[in-house]
């Protein structure tokens, strides 16, 4: 097998390119309706299937469930053409691209209901020469060992009579409709057929480097990335940690070392958050605990830093206990609105459960109703009664808050910064006492 990849890999560029007309991408949310409207509006006709009925109504009239920059202008273009189609149940296609969630349940193992409902549904329209493509990010061997045995209950064989391949998604939302297009594309087939076959699907779009493998391998490319980001963002929180205990500025101390040419520490916060980072990595936990206490020692320090979020606010405030606290950020990064497994909405229920009355304001989703979180639609109503600021997202509008205004909307005057958004001095220069995580000069 190794010398047919290795052969592949010098041959596939002059592999005769197969023409796509229908595709038919399973799950509409951040990557899966982006992916379909890029189709879309290069020429395919796309049959965009979403079990949400909420989700597939709000499309069909033109409306977005999720917010990312100029995906509304995309979709009511990829609408307009007539191209994109949605609905709830898969139809028969040349291509399929299976773009479902991949979450964990409460033991930190791999939620595979999505991918396994999506690859039944498409069972019965399965046909000879289909292409299959799995985009969720899954534990190593899914492919081959889940969804493969599913396809293959048409009565048709993967490899000889449909292709199936892995294709990760690797975009960053806020800029995923030019990543979409611009980063390179790993493709991992079942076999080169297969591989070969999705090159010649994503090409429709991709400018980036379209690189070629097997499925398992892709698969794992994926988390690879994710939980590399995962371990550097541990190694940075624990810095803050240590700051905060020697009495260092971590921020400064950060900015100092990664002037050594060979160093690039990333920047600690309030946890880890999104359906990626904070995900991914428990997949090769799962799938080799005996092989990775590395990974799962940085997931449980990150997944920790909420809780030590909450022993700052405690140490700044003196107490948890019926403290009116204004929460600045829900999403999970900042200048995004996704908030999945965000660590600010878990702080803000930590900070609930300790006795504090926690009021949320989330920007880029001012109406969010998020169970066990109290939310407000402006930056004023939770500001007016406030004891403390609490900044937990590094939203560029939240950021570029003025002090002097600030101050004329509240009478608090404790600030908590956990991205290090504020400057020091022109809060304090206004009558704030400024307390910033992994700030341990100031605290």
């Amino acid at each position: 097998m190794k010398n047919l990849w290795d052969n592949f890999y010098i041959l596939h560029a002059s592999g005769v390119s197969v023409h796509y007309q229908t595709l038919c991408i399973l799950g509409l949310g951040y990557i899966g309706l982006p992916t379909a409207s890029t189709f879309a509006t290069h020429g395919l006709r796309v049959i965009g299937v979403d079990i949400n009925p909420q989700v597939v109504d709000l499309l069909k009239h033109g409306e977005l469930h999720i917010y990312e920059p100029g995906l509304r202008t995309l979709v009511q273009a990829a609408l307009k053409s007539g191209n994109l189609q949605v609905q709830d149940h898969p139809e028969p296609a040349d291509a399929f691209i299976i773009s479902v969630p991949t979450p964990f349940k409460e033991e930190k193992r791999a939620d595979l209901s999505y991918v396994i409902a999506a690859a039944e549904s498409i069972v019965p329209v399965l046909r000879r020469n289909n292409l299959v493509v799995l985009e969720s990010t899954s534990p190593p061997r899914t492919t081959i060992d889940v969804v493969r045995p599913i396809l293959e209950r048409s009565g048709l064989k993967a490899g000889e009579d449909f292709h199936l391949a892995y294709s990760p998604e690797r975009v960053l939302p806020g800029q995923i409709l030019r990543e979409l297009i611009e980063n390179a594309r790993v493709i991992g087939g079942i076999d080169p057929e297969s591989a070969r076959a999705g090159r010649d699907l994503y090409a429709t779009f991709v400018r980036g480097e379209i690189i070629l493998t097997d499925a398992t391998t892709a698969e794992m490319v994926k988390l690879m990335e994710n939980t590399y980001r995962d371990v550097n963002i541990a190694i940075a929180n624990e810095f803050a940690r240590l700051a905060e205990r020697f009495g260092v500025d971590a921020w400064e101390a950060i900015a100092l070392a990664n002037r050594h040419p060979r160093v690039r520490i990333l920047n600690p916060g309030p946890g880890v958050g999104g359906h990626c980072i904070s995900v991914d990595p428990w997949f090769l936990v799962e799938a080799a605990p005996d092989l990775s206490p590395l990974i799962r020692t940085a997931r449980q320090v990150n997944d920790s830093q909420p809780g030590y979020v909450v022993g700052l606010v405690r140490r700044a405030m003196g107490t948890l206990q019926g403290l009116r606290v204004a929460a600045l950020g829900l999403s999970y990064k900042a200048d995004v609105d996704d908030l999945r497994e965000s660590p600010a909405i878990e702080i803000c229920r930590e900070l609930s459960a300790a006795g504090a009355d926690v009021r949320a304001y989330e920007p880029y989703k001012p109406d969010a109703m998020i169970q066990g979180v109290k939310t407000a639609p402006t930056l004023a109503s939770i500001l007016d009664d406030a004891d403390c600021l609490l900044l937990l997202v590094g939203h560029t509008p939240l950021k570029n808050l003025d002090p002097v205004v600030v101050a004329q909307l509240t009478a608090a005057r404790v600030v908590i910064d956990c991205v290090n958004g504020w400057p020091r001095d022109a809060w304090e220069g206004n009558g704030f006492h400024l307390f910033r995580l992994g700030d341990g000069k100031n605290h």
